[in-house]
């Protein structure tokens, strides 16, 4: 437990860093946002692709890190449509709707690589890399599709919904890290040089982001929707990884390593998808609070019960 705190806790101390600099040294939106966009299309892209480009694939179980996360994402993702109309009796609306989907099925990837690096080092961001593969792409297009179902003002075609997902940077970069590692593409000293320095940069500015962007209004009153989301991404989604990991027959690291990445906060970049395309942000934003502080709990809890 003590290991597993110690390595968690550098990444929370960041986010409340971010939280502190929004309220006093940084209180303008807009240096912020610049920051966000910054991470989102430059920092933490460069950094998937050099993660993968790195990674000695040979040596971690991709079928069965990969698949255990894959199948996770798909199921909570297909339940939590299931629960739709229930939710919908029970008086949430189409936008809640889509922030209990985002918060139950993003997932805060620069808490995920940093925790998997302070366990595991390489070993570690190898077996995230595999994680990121086999979240990203999914969750970004089942979240698209229900934002633009259940949120968008005006019901958006599948081409248009296709050409959201098709210019998500992070997509590309989970794709293009992907090939260059299965095919053994060299790339020059000048690359990794200047994708260490910017990827070394993305953990900690995506971290103080995520600070930046907690809301602390109505925390202690949770709606019914952000309770939903709550209990089904930090208590029922790494309970069903990890059954699935002890299925695919993972233990030590690679269980330890699916459990962190199934048990980590929903992502900031679900609360800027939801104010684009009508989600309801405000829920949302109550739905990351509440996640990020309580996963600095549950987080260690989960990965200690498996032992890392």
């Amino acid at each position: 437990m003590a290991v597993v705190i110690a390595a968690l806790l550098p990444v929370f101390l960041l986010i409340v860093f971010g939280f502190i600099l929004k309220r006093t040294l940084m209180r303008l939106d807009t240096q912020w946002h610049g920051l966000e966009r910054l991470t989102y299309y430059v920092l933490f892209p460069a950094l998937l692709i050099q993660t993968l480009v790195k990674a000695d694939l040979t040596k971690v179980p991709v079928a069965g890190v990969g698949g255990a996360l894959f199948v996770s994402a798909l199921a909570m993702s297909l339940l939590c449509l299931a629960l739709r109309p229930a939710l919908g009796r029970a008086g949430v609306d189409g936008p809640a709707f889509t922030s209990i989907f985002q918060g139950a099925t993003r997932w805060q990837t620069y808490v995920a690589l940093s925790v998997s690096a302070n366990l595991y080092g390489d070993t570690g961001l190898a077996l995230a890399s595999v994680a990121m593969v086999a979240i990203i792409p999914l969750v970004n297009v089942f979240s698209v599709a229900v934002l633009a179902h259940y949120a968008a003002p005006e019901k958006q075609s599948a081409g248009a919904i296709s050409m959201t997902v098709v210019k998500n940077p992070l997509i590309w970069a989970c794709v293009i890290g992907l090939v260059v590692n299965v095919a053994h593409i060299p790339l020059p000293k000048l690359w990794h040089d200047v994708a260490n320095a910017l990827s070394q940069s993305s953990l900690a500015i995506g971290l103080l982001v995520t600070g930046a962007g907690l809301h602390l209004e109505g925390m202690f009153r949770p709606s019914l929707a952000a309770s939903v989301a709550l209990a089904l991404k930090l208590i029922l989604m790494p309970a069903l990884a990890v059954a699935l990991a002890l299925v695919f027959g993972l233990t030590g690291s690679n269980l330890a390593i699916v459990t962190a990445c199934a048990a980590v906060p929903a992502s900031p970049s679900a609360y800027v998808l939801a104010r684009q395309m009508g989600g309801d942000a405000p829920l949302l934003a109550q739905i990351i609070t509440l996640q990020t502080i309580l996963a600095a709990i549950t987080m260690p809890i989960a990965i200690a019960l498996i032992g890392p």
